[in-house]
């Protein structure tokens, strides 16, 4: 195709990328996405992909079957017969947004439990204020039952999506530092969770945990590996309203700012946008409901965009990379950026403060919504259609080590100031906010959560413009500072010795042995994440390209695109693939 100019693209993106849009003379709607699993037969001879559609790996993930069940007693049944029969199993959730293969059975003869039927709300005590669901779910739907009942969930992550038995079981979360954190495992207060069983139980055995209970604190954060968690009960609070102001500074003081921006504020995060040296603080805490506004949060990157501007954008960006155009990036991601902080993200507003209802501002995804179109607009990642192909970096780092991991990435853009340009083409690197928790695979201190997304090659033997500098980035935190690996997000190389890093993982797994003894729902990956088969990076020829590897040898990178492996630039112990021609 013939490729019009960054300034071009820019202006395209910002006329289409308002929503749905009229085609021709017809009004068209989003095709929501689709199921992640796919048979070649009814619910035998699977595949599953994440909803992305490719693993960090790129391999394909195979099963026998897929049982889809629509109450906790036909989630028994199926775990009763899978275990009589010795057959390994996986839970896979409705939209399944873990990017690593949490999802995958070992081999092709294994089980795919889904949770998409198990969507129902099963009661609201408004006197107690608890909430008991089914953990298919969504956060959409549990944040807009407790809102009808004038209840809700005060931290939550910021995608309606998860589902409550997906989002428990990654440790996923919102942005505070404030009450018991954002992570929304630690409001659970009850679960029912279904393993196996031997004979005396009819080959399935279901446990009723609360909080206090030996087993509690290993199945609030799980990977998957205890069971199918069939019920949760979540503690909450009167529904209350937020006031939202977006202030934009430049990131000279951000390190000295970090912590006690995070304490000084509820709801506080920060988007960082280091090429540019500016962060933008998002000043968000409770206000009296009496207070007036109605703000609605509809994040502008989750709401349905037309097919046509994603490929458009898309074909622009790799021929950016092709190119080695740093600065057709930086004038795109600068153009953009000032777009996303003049609308507020997507948030309704007249202006400022932005007053609103929790389960209005807390959590979006419009592109879920509408009827099939026929693609003519999607979700952006839709791996269906030509649109956004990205890696995904996300880390947590002590609260007291955050800023001297700032200096050290402020350090790198002096030495390549364009480097992050095109990070920050996917809105830059989100800082969010979360607290120790009593859960033995979650957080272990409070803590700042980075998130990075960036270009991937469609090629895995094709690298990056700027790729030692990300992963100089991923090193730094994942060595220097010990940083926690987000566990439903990341490359391979974010979970290697990772378990070493939780102190409470041997208690952890003497639950996964007393749960699933024989290790039914485990699988060769997420041993491998546990340390207990070798690790989960893969040495092999490119591999440091995708994340598969630290290198260690120039064929771990790109040597025939001039891309060869060497010390980092301000962590000399990193070893990145590092172009020598740019």
């Amino acid at each position: 195709m013939e490729f019009i100019s960054s300034k071009e693209i820019v202006v395209f993106r910002q006329i289409l990328r308002s929503g749905c849009v009229f085609l021709l003379i017809f009004i068209v709607s989003c095709s929501p996405p689709e199921d992640p699993i796919k048979c070649s037969s009814e619910n035998t001879n699977c595949t599953i992909t994440n909803a992305y559609g490719v693993f960090p790996d790129r391999s394909v993930c195979r099963a026998a079957e897929v049982a889809y069940p629509s109450t906790e007693e036909e989630i028994i049944s199926v775990v009763a017969m899978a275990t009589r029969e010795r057959r390994k199993m996986k839970v896979a959730t409705r939209y399944s947004h873990s990017i690593p293969k949490l999802i995958c059975p070992d081999g092709q003869d294994g089980l795919l439990i889904s949770t998409k039927y198990l969507d129902h709300i099963l009661e609201i005590d408004a006197e107690a204020m608890t909430m008991t669901v089914e953990s298919g779910v969504t956060l959409r739907q549990l944040i807009n039952e407790a809102a009808n009942a004038g209840l809700g969930l005060p931290y939550v992550p910021y995608w309606w999506a998860v589902t409550i038995g997906g989002l428990l079981s990654t440790g996923a979360h919102g942005s505070t530092l404030w009450g018991k954190g954002s992570s929304v495992h630690d409001y659970v207060v009850e679960l029912r969770i279904v393993s196996p069983g031997g004979p005396e139980d009819g080959y399935a055995k279901t446990r009723r945990l609360n909080d206090g209970d030996e087993a509690f604190n290993a199945a609030k954060v799980s990977l998957g590996v205890l069971g199918v968690i069939s019920q949760v009960t979540l503690k909450l609070q009167p529904l209350f309203k937020r006031s939202i102001t977006y202030m934009t500074k430049e990131d000279s003081d951000l390190g000295d700012e970090v912590a006690s921006f995070g304490n000084s504020h509820e709801f506080a995060d920060i988007t960082w946008y280091p090429s540019q040296r500016k962060a933008v603080y998002r000043i968000d805490d409770r206000v009296s409901t009496n207070t007036p506004g109605n703000g609605l949060y509809d994040f502008t990157p989750l709401r349905p965009t037309p097919s046509l501007e994603l490929a458009v954008v898309r074909s622009s960006e790799e021929f950016q990379e092709s190119s080695n155009d740093a600065d057709g990036k930086c004038i795109a991601s600068e153009t953009i950026t000032s777009t996303f902080v003049t609308t507020a993200y997507g948030i309704m507003f007249t202006g400022y403060p932005i007053i609103g209802y929790n389960n209005r501002l807390q959590s979006s995804g419009t592109c879920l919504d509408s009827p099939e179109d026929a693609l003519m607009t999607a979700c952006a990642w839709d791996p269906r259609i030509k649109g956004e192909f990205f890696h995904q970096t996300a880390f947590s780092i002590g609260l007291s080590e955050a800023k001297s991991f700032i200096q050290d990435v402020q350090k790198l853009i002096e030495l390549e100031p364009k480097a992050m340009c095109g990070v920050e083409l996917y809105n830059g690197i989100l800082m969010r906010y979360v607290k120790a928790s009593s859960a033995y695979l979650g957080k272990q201190e409070d803590a700042v959560d980075f998130d990075i997304t960036y270009y991937r090659s469609k090629d895995p033997m094709t690298p990056r413009l700027y790729e030692d500098i990300v992963e100089e980035i991923e090193q730094l935190a994942l060595f220097k500072y010990a940083a926690l690996p987000h566990w439903g997000k990341n490359r391979n190389v974010a979970f290697h010795g990772a378990i070493n890093k939780y102190k409470k993982a041997r208690e952890f797994l003497k639950v996964r042995e007393v749960y699933d003894p024989f290790g039914l729902f485990s699988s060769e990956w997420t041993n491998q994440v546990f340390g207990l088969r070798n690790w989960v990076t893969i040495a092999m020829e490119g591999c440091a390209l995708e994340g598969l590897c630290i290198c260690s040898q120039d064929f771990h990178c790109a040597p025939s695109k001039g891309y060869f492996c060497r010390p980092g630039k301000v962590y000399r112990d990193a070893r990145v693939c590092t172009s020598l021609t740019l």
